[in-house]
């Protein structure tokens, strides 16, 4: 999946005695590995994210989620966003800056999604020279992530490597003949990387 440059606006119109509008653009940061639908996206730690109160620009902020998973908003005090979606965010806000003025109309903006970025990354452990934590890149297979980590140490169990890979609520776990797709030129098993993915490669038993 490559992170192709995404901009999706969401309402909600809420009748009765207020009028308010929850949208949320999505502007993707450095990272561009997948494509998100903005009411599936939880905000992250890292992310940009801007609070924009019609007609009252003075109570309108734009700053990066911190390390607690909050955001401090003007009248309105501390928010958690981290881990909520933008309408999750957009509703409290909203909840309460009523109490300070009439019917009003917040636009949460997702301005950069900088932990995609990390969510996205291709992790190799276990039985290789440097265990690392990678950017993913288009057409990456499981020998890339291999080389990128420095090759097998002298203790590796190449055989008996795993590709870990969510898929939905589950964790698939692949089988990938190493040794075969280094020492012989086998490559039936030398796979995708998929954004996400984990290389795991086990040491000998002694």
């Amino acid at each position: 999946m490559r992170f192709y440059l995404l901009i999706v606006y969401v309402a909600v119109c809420i009748s009765g005695c207020s009028n308010t509008t929850h949208s949320a653009k999505v502007t993707p940061g450095p990272s561009k590995n997948a494509s998100l639908l903005v009411d599936q996206y939880y905000i992250g730690i890292d992310d940009i994210v801007s609070v924009n109160v019609w007609k009252n620009p003075d109570l309108s902020i734009t700053v990066p989620v911190r390390p607690d998973g909050k955001i401090s908003v003007p009248l309105v005090g501390e928010i958690s966003a981290g881990g909520r979606t933008p309408i999750e965010v957009g509703d409290e806000v909203t909840k309460k800056l009523s109490k300070y003025i009439r019917d009003p109309q917040v636009a949460v903006i997702l301005e950069q999604l900088r932990s995609h970025e990390y969510l996205s990354r291709v992790r190799v452990t276990g039985a290789v020279r440097t265990p690392s934590s990678m950017s993913f890149r288009q057409g990456m297979t499981v020998l890339d992530v291999v080389l990128e980590a420095g090759g097998l140490n002298e203790f590796a169990s190449a055989n008996r490597t795993k590709l870990f890979r969510r898929t939905g609520d589950k964790v698939e776990a692949i089988d990938i003949d190493l040794d075969d797709i280094l020492n012989d030129g086998d490559m039936s098993t030398n796979y995708a990387i998929h954004p996400g993915d984990i290389l795991s490669i086990p040491e000998r038993n002694f």
